[in-house]
């Protein structure tokens, strides 16, 4: 396990072999998350949109949830719209 120096601004270098074994480029972004008592570094993919494409694979499809909830709100309004197009019960009484 390698071990780093931490310098006065606070800067590491991750050593070759842990950025050879993470596939970490040089100008690469990666993640520095703290867990615990621990930080964990991941590199984050060049192209974010590619990289987490299809991440949501499994389990429900959040598209499909929410083009219910719109179908069910469309639903809704043409009701409340319904309503207010309806002939109303005075204009008869009238005629």
């Amino acid at each position: 396990m390698p071990t780093v120096t931490v310098s006065s601004k606070g800067q590491i270098v991750v050593p070759k072999e842990v950025r050879k074994a993470l596939g970490i480029k040089p100008k690469q972004k990666v993640f520095l998350k703290v867990v615990k008592n621990h930080a964990e570094i991941m590199p984050l993919p060049e192209d974010p949109i590619e990289g987490f494409c299809g991440i949501f694979k499994e389990g429900t499809s959040l598209t499909k949830a929410l083009l219910k909830e719109r179908k069910k709100e469309k639903e809704l309004e043409e009701k409340k719209i319904a309503r207010f197009l309806r002939p109303s019960r005075i204009s008869k009484k009238r005629g």
